[in-house]
């Protein structure tokens, strides 16, 4: 039997590697997701929701009404854990708000939608080391045997076994306090409560069906060994004085303040997305959605590059793009780690911030960074709109009624002119660049800094971010349509 080939392999089949798998299968991209576990992990809440900014990267694959349905809308964003809710409900965009959901009800969801679009996950596949040489990589099995693919992304957390193999570094803050979450059950469980200390803090709530989810800091720190019954009773009674008659676990897991970011997110022909590139405190909740802006960032370069259709420098601004987003989360996860603990002087810092934050403008700013909905890549100067999130604007055309997000369902582009009918084409990159007249006639606003002016079209990249803003003319749209999607298909005449 010969060794098993294919273009891209995903390691980790987590969310981050599911919605890769799920962007470079609807690009046409032979891909798999070798999953280590030799089942989908239905036990384990974890995360709990998702960000306004990742929902709506899941309705523009069509898929975000699903996941909304299974969860509840709600204002999730806090600088400060303790403090002021952050409101976004006066934010431009239909989803004005974060989603309380289950990590392990959404991966069902997931599952379940990537299987609809065909995407090949392989479980019990671990992946123990890898080669690469100028063609591909070979990815050695745990067990014996070996898997080569074009390109390779690590999509397997924390302890990357990707990122070792890679020789990629991983410098950053080291681990100075342990913490354990845990689904439980107890004979006595006790009213939602919080409690906060110098080493940060413990939470425990009901979850429902009979089990009680329980966050608690450990007195020492301790990493890199799986949690045991016992050390969670001590940890309680260490919190709270009372196990609450803790009589069984379904789920323990530990977690620290650690912070890290991979020295680089690609090395030859492989990449690192999600925890595997970036880990930092769950304060926030910050961590799966990132991973999953990552994957809508890095899928429609890989899947170009790996087609053929564009060069591999079009990988270097995966990490150009995303590096400076994950660096900002792991800032302001420190400083909020930072200030949930401490002494009376760290409370007075804190109820200060809380304070400013109330203020409009401190609001919006911390809130659209915290919901994702303010990044902007730096794609140059111009239009208020280029490298923002294009808004899901109702829109008409000559199918009738449309949303923007409807036309990003299939993971391509979109040029949308906004003018004459007719007035703009994609001239050689037609065949994968699909070009919409349409009208528009609400206003333009975007979240954080306000009403902008309406542009006369668009340039959407599968991501859904603005690659290029016309005025009334096609200037610059031939260079963004290289830059982004590869060089120009040779004309009937040159053939």
């Amino acid at each position: 039997m010969g060794i098993e080939e294919h273009s891209v392999a995903v390691v980790g089949g987590g969310p981050t590697g599911m919605v890769l798998g799920a962007e470079l299968t609807l690009a046409g991209v032979d891909a798999v997701v070798l999953e280590r576990g030799a089942e989908p992990d239905r036990v384990g809440a974890r995360s709990g929701g998702l960000h306004a900014r990742t929902i709506e990267v899941l309705d523009q694959r069509g898929v975000g009404d699903r996941v909304v349905a299974a969860g509840r809308p709600m204002q999730v964003n806090r600088f400060v854990t303790t403090g002021t809710t952050l409101d976004i409900g006066d934010f431009p965009s239909r989803r004005p708000y974060g989603l309380a959901l289950w990590q392990n009800r959404f991966e069902e969801i997931l599952r379940d939608w990537i299987a609809e679009l065909g995407v090949r996950v392989i479980y019990g596949r671990e992946v123990a080391g890898l080669a690469q040489d100028a063609a591909g990589v070979d990815l050695a099995l745990a067990g014996g045997g070996t898997l080569r693919a074009g390109y390779v992304v690590g999509c397997d957390g924390g302890r990357s076994t990707v990122r070792k193999a890679a020789g990629i570094d991983f410098p950053g803050l080291a681990a100075t306090v342990s913490s354990l979450v845990a689904e439980i059950e107890l004979d006595e469980p006790p009213e939602p409560t919080v409690h906060s200390d110098e080493r940060g803090v413990s939470g425990i709530g009901p979850l429902g069906d009979g089990l009680t989810r329980a966050v608690v800091c450990e007195r020492e720190l301790r990493d890199g060994d799986d949690p045991t019954l016992e050390d969670l009773r001590a940890a309680m009674v260490a919190v709270w004085g009372t196990d609450f008659g803790l009589r069984a676990g379904r789920w323990i897991s530990r977690f620290t303040d650690a912070s890290r970011h991979a020295a680089t997110y690609r090395a030859g022909r492989v990449l690192l997305a999600g925890d595997s590139a970036h880990i930092h405190p769950p304060v926030g909740g910050q961590g799966l959605n990132t991973g999953i802006q990552d994957a809508a960032n890095l899928g429609f370069k890989l899947a170009l590059v790996a087609a053929g259709t564009a060069p591999e420098s079009l990988l270097d601004s995966y990490e150009a793009e995303r590096h400076p987003v994950a660096a900002r989360v792991q800032r302001n996860t420190a400083a909020m780690t930072a200030l949930v603990r401490g002494d009376e002087r760290t409370a007075a810092l804190r109820e200060a911030i809380d304070e400013i934050l109330q203020l409009d403008e401190a609001r919006r700013a911390m809130a659209g960074a915290l919901s994702g909905l303010d990044i902007r890549y730096d794609l140059g100067d111009g239009h208020p709109l280029l490298g923002r999130r294009m808004p899901d604007l109702d829109i008409a055309t000559a199918d009738g009624p449309r949303t923007v997000f409807e036309l990003l369902h299939r993971a391509r582009p979109v040029l949308l002119n906004l003018g004459a009918a007719g007035a703009l084409d994609a001239g050689p990159w037609a065949d994968r660049v699909p070009v919409v007249d349409a009208t528009c006639d609400g206003p333009w606003e975007l979240p954080v800094i306000g009403a902008v002016p309406a542009p006369a079209a668009v340039l959407v990249r599968p991501d859904g971010h603005v690659a290029w803003v016309g005025t009334g003319d096609d200037s610059g749209l031939a260079d963004a349509l290289d830059r982004w999607f590869g060089p120009a298909a040779p004309s009937t005449a040159a053939r």
